[in-house]
């Protein structure tokens, strides 16, 4: 996040910038989900290194269900119950080039949206109570970073099985 002198730096706004390098890159953490994800193949994000895990391309519709449901939140609508549902972890209906494309383009549109819709959230509105949930934004917004980085983990390792 580039810092504009003329624009005071909120929690909010930090946060959005948490989940950008997540996402994006310059994380402190290491790659971040655009640059894990960057030249996979729609055959390697669809394929199974790991016979138990879930492919890549599951991990993205499932990083993009939660993100999205979250977007949703901020906009007023409650989230809705995604655990143990077909929405939860959805299986690829189309595996075809295009397809995946349309998947990536999906998940860093989402991003891009609820990054500009955390980034204008007011600080005083982070201890309000997330629609359909028991917790508050603070602890969502937080919860949407940390979700995305524990898959790009699994991701990296799916990635590194399909070279092997």
């Amino acid at each position: 996040m580039t810092r504009r002198p003329d624009v005071p730096m909120t929690e909010s706004r930090r946060i959005a910038d948490q989940l950008r390098r997540a996402f994006d890159g310059n994380a402190w953490h290491g790659s971040s989900l655009r640059e894990l994800l960057d030249g996979i193949s729609a055959e390697q994000a669809a394929s199974r290194p790991v016979s138990s895990a879930h492919s890549i391309w599951e991990l993205v519709l499932h990083i993009e269900v939660w993100a999205h449901a979250a977007l949703g939140a901020v906009q007023g609508t409650p989230m809705p119950k995604i655990v143990g549902t077909a929405q939860d972890w959805q299986g690829i209906k189309d595996g075809s080039s295009d397809a995946w494309n349309l998947v990536l383009k999906r998940l860093f549109q989402t991003k891009d949206q609820l990054a500009a819709a955390i980034e204008d959230f007011q600080d005083e509105r982070l201890t309000e109570i997330v629609p359909g949930r028991k917790y508050d934004f603070y602890y969502l917004f937080h919860g949407i970073v940390q979700h995305s980085l524990y898959h790009g983990g699994q991701i990296a390792v799916l990635k590194k099985s399909n070279k092997a």
